[in-house]
């Protein structure tokens, strides 16, 4: 990630069963988080999900010739 953090890695050995017919428990872990916990999850799934260039993270700039009269 850009700012120093780490990048996430996969647990291989973590295994869990579940029955699909349980009520899914992801509000109580995230509520359980940090408001900046939060964010930063928010924004890898964003940098996931539309890719993450760091040449294309500033603004575009446009010119444009106008011819006076």
């Amino acid at each position: 990630m850009a700012d120093g953090m780490s990048e996430p890695r996969l647990d291989k050995s973590a295994f869990s069963v579940a029955n699909l017919h349980d009520p899914p428990d992801d509000l109580t872990y995230w509520l359980t988080q940090t408001p900046e916990a939060r964010v930063l999850a928010g924004e890898f799934i964003r940098q996931m999900a539309y890719g993450y260039d760091p040449a294309t993270i500033r603004l575009q700039r446009v010119f444009e010739v106008v011819e006076l009269k």
